[in-house]
């Protein structure tokens, strides 16, 4: 699942079509999680169309590692990102790369 590092970011604002790319994900859901997270995109281009900074990147990247990597409920996204406990939103790599780490190794058990 593709999480964004949002340090090798060059431009300072992007689409909502280029972050749905990155995130391989619709722009619909991008925009629903707008709404239920209340999120506040801080510009829009002449069009009205949303323009991300890296700062709501990385607040989306948040929201998407617990709902799509963690499998959190929206609800339970919510608590985790109001919590003073931000334990709960945990380094992206490391969590990817542990979980990979069980997938290999129940597809070796598996094979033997």
């Amino acid at each position: 699942m593709p999480v964004i590092d949002t340090q090798h970011l060059t431009k300072l604002y992007y689409s909502i079509g280029e972050l749905a790319e990155m995130l391989n994900v619709n722009a619909s859901l991008l925009r629903f999680w707008e709404k239920e997270f209340k999120l506040k995109v801080s510009k829009r281009n002449k069009k009205g169309n949303r323009l991300y900074s890296v700062k709501e990147i990385e607040e989306i990247n948040k929201i998407y590692a617990l709902v799509k990597v963690q499998l959190f409920t929206l609800d339970g996204a919510k608590k985790a990102l109001e919590s003073k406990d931000k334990s709960l939103i945990f380094d992206t790599k490391l969590t990817v790369a542990s979980k990979l780490d069980n997938i290999k190794t129940r597809l070796l058990k598996l094979k033997s």
